[in-house]
């Protein structure tokens, strides 16, 4: 099965796609979308959708995990968040692919064992589990670990901890 993980951001957005094959995870492909702040945010949010549209197109996953919502004491920061998080669930769903969200804790718990695990702690199991020669940027690694975790949390017959969401209805 291919996962694409998502770490949503309206300056940054990594991704990072996924592959089970006999038990093993396979790193396919990631990378960011990264946009100046001086570009007009409505254009960054258009750019985040227009790019995860063409990778989802090109590998075609089968499911997409991406961080939940999580609350910040900034307001203006959690907003920008949840449009870019916004883009790229409409572009999952105009995709047709399986949306699945698992909270920061989840993904720490799933990748380090430790809900409280630092990023830099996340990049370095990350390298680790997909046997990386280079290390990933935090964006990237933070998209991976998505991915691994939700890879994890599907293999247990019937169980998925992150919350499956429909947004066809």
């Amino acid at each position: 099965m291919l996962v694409l993980g998502v770490d949503p951001g309206s300056q940054v957005t990594g991704y990072g796609l996924v592959e089970k094959r006999n038990n093993r995870l396979i790193p396919v492909h990631s990378g960011h979308i990264t946009s100046s702040g001086r570009v007009p945010f409505y254009e960054r949010i258009h750019k985040i959708f227009h790019l995860m549209v063409e990778i989802m197109t090109q590998y075609r996953p089968q499911e997409m995990a991406i961080e939940d919502v999580f609350y910040s004491k900034n307001i203006k920061s959690s907003l920008k968040l949840g449009h870019a998080r916004g883009a790229v669930l409409i572009a999952a769903v105009q995709c047709g692919i399986r949306i699945f969200e698992y909270t920061p804790l989840e993904i720490k718990k799933a990748v380090v064992g430790y809900g409280r695990a630092t990023k830099e702690q996340v990049r370095s199991m990350v390298q680790v589990i997909l046997d990386l020669k280079t290390v990933p940027d935090l964006d990237v690694s933070d998209a991976l670990a998505t991915a691994i975790c939700h890879l994890n949390w599907s293999r247990f017959e019937g169980g998925q901890a992150g919350t499956e969401k429909d947004f066809r209805k």
